[in-house]
This record gives C-alpha cells, sequence and structure tokens, in this order.
C-alpha cells in the first residue's frame, strides 16, 4: 500500500476507535445482498446467498429494486436521476452519481480496507449461514453476520470479547459446550475414521458444522467445530498445509471462547 493512503487509513482507523470508546459496541446497519451489490459492486469474497441463487435477470430485476429501495430509505442519494433515465431511451450509458449515508459509507470503507478478517461457514439443516469478522485493530473491528436468506448484520465492536460473543453463538447454538477434554493429536496423512478416534462419531452426529479461517498474510490459523445435542468438539489447524499442528478435542464455552480470542488476536495460546 502506498504510505501517504497507508497513513490516511491509520489516522481514520484512530478516528474511529476514539469515536467508538465513548458509545462502545453498536449496531451499525442490515444490508440486502442485493443492496450492498449496489452499493459496492466489486467482487469479493463475502458471500451473498440470496443473490447467488438467481440467474442474470433475477439479478438485474433485484438490483433495481433495491436501488429504489435504498433511495427510498434515504440511504443513498442519486444527483443524476434524469441522465439515468435518459440511458433508458437510448442515451449514452452514465456513471451514477451517488451519495452515501455516513453510517453506510463507514461500515463499506472498514469492510474494504481491513488487513485480516476472520471467515465463518455453519452449516445446518436450515441452510447455510456466514459471518465475516473485518479485524482493522483489538478495538476496532466490523462484524457482518449474512443469514442463510442474504441479509447482512453489520455491529461495530470496540473489544475483541464482544466480537466473540456475536460469533460464538454460530458455532453453539444450543449451548452445550460444557467441557474442555483432553487433546487428540491427528495425523494429517491418515485422516480417516479408524484414526480420528472418538471425532468420528462426533462428526456422524454433528447438527451443526463451523468452518473457520483467518484471511491474513501470511495465512492463519483454521478451526473447524462440530456441535451436536450434547457436546463441541473443535478441530484446529495451526496454517493451512501444516505437515502438524492439526488437533481435536471437545471444547467448554469458555474454551471456545478463548480460540475465538486467539483467532481474532492472531495468537496460538494454550488452553489445555
Amino acid at each position: 500500500m502506498d504510505v501517504r493512503l497507508d497513513m490516511e487509513l491509520d489516522q481514520f482507523r484512530t478516528q474511529i476507535s476514539e469515536a467508538l470508546a465513548d458509545g462502545g459496541t453498536q449496531s451499525l446497519i442490515r444490508l440486502t445482498d442485493e443492496e450492498l451489490a449496489v452499493l459496492d459492486p466489486e467482487e469479493t469474497l463475502i458471500p451473498k446467498p440470496h443473490l447467488a441463487a438467481m440467474d442474470a435477470q433475477q439479478r438485474e430485476w433485484a438490483m433495481a429494486t433495491a436501488l429504489r429501495s435504498l433511495v427510498a430509505r434515504e440511504t443513498i442519494e442519486i444527483h443524476n436521476i434524469e441522465e439515468l433515465a435518459a440511458t433508458l431511451h437510448g442515451a449514452p450509458e452514465a456513471a451514477v452519481d451517488m451519495r452515501i449515508r455516513v453510517d453506510v459509507d463507514l461500515a463499506l470503507t472498514l469492510r474494504r480496507t481491513a488487513d485480516r478478517a476472520l471467515a465463518v461457514k455453519q452449516h445446518s439443516a436450515a441452510g447455510t449461514a456466514y459471518a465475516h469478522v473485518h479485524i482493522h485493530a483489538p478495538n476496532l473491528l466490523l462484524i457482518e453476520r449474512i443469514t442463510a436468506g442474504g441479509m447482512h448484520l453489520f455491529t461495530l465492536a470496540d473489544n475483541v470479547p464482544d466480537a466473540v460473543n456475536l460469533i460464538q453463538p454460530l458455532l453453539d447454538p444450543f449451548g452445550v459446550a460444557d467441557r474442555n477434554g483432553p487433546i487428540i493429536t491427528l495425523d494429517p496423512t491418515a485422516l480417516d475414521r479408524e484414526h480420528v478416534g472418538p471425532l468420528a462419531t462426533v462428526i456422524d452426529n454433528a447438527q451443526i458444522v463451523c468452518e473457520l479461517v483467518l484471511l491474513s498474510d501470511p495465512p492463519g490459523p483454521m478451526m473447524t467445530t462440530y456441535a451436536t445435542d450434547r457436546a463441541v468438539w473443535a478441530v484446529t489447524v495451526d496454517r493451512p498445509h501444516a505437515p502438524t499442528g492439526i488437533t481435536a478435542r471437545s471444547v467448554s464455552h469458555t474454551g471456545l471462547s478463548a480460540s475465538l480470542a486467539d483467532m481474532l488476536k492472531n495468537r496460538k495460546a494454550d488452553h489445555a
């Protein structure tokens, strides 16, 4: 990144952190897949599950409706509506002259400029839900939770524990994580049922499976959790494609919280 831009981003983060310190963690906005596609058309790794299920024509209609909704709710202002309307009658295409409301612009800016992000994918019988924690600093984290229906809920957190509290229900929605069991070291070359011990039964009976990966440079740790009706197990990997460092264990509520916090802080701690 350009040094000047890097300094400007640091100043921006400092200003937001100082403002956030006064009010603490707070909800920002809710946006649909199609509204985000209008506001931030650049493709990212962040999923848009509702929009992804549509064909090209359906997406075009959905985004046109989303644009009308954003204008009606005064989320955005379009300053060249007449020019855009003329394009529907054969006039040359025109770029949108759009002004975005401050809180929405803040969420989009923090979403684009994070150095690291914790990506979470939850699989259940109800469908697939997601979350991304955009990490700027321990006192500045943007949490984006994404429902299976494509609703993005943005929360601005001023500390890691608050971010953990928002993410942990995805991993343990039944609140059954109750104890830290012994650590089982797994051989990455032998991950079949015969070599993973009691984890095989846990996988067979899991009602919720979550995949977590720290998106960073270099790549960070990974974790997969399996929640049954009685326990939560966590399988952790120090880094992608590592020849060692794969472990499994049942986890307590506090143990699961600590593992999440470690990923957000990008450090490994021993919670044995």
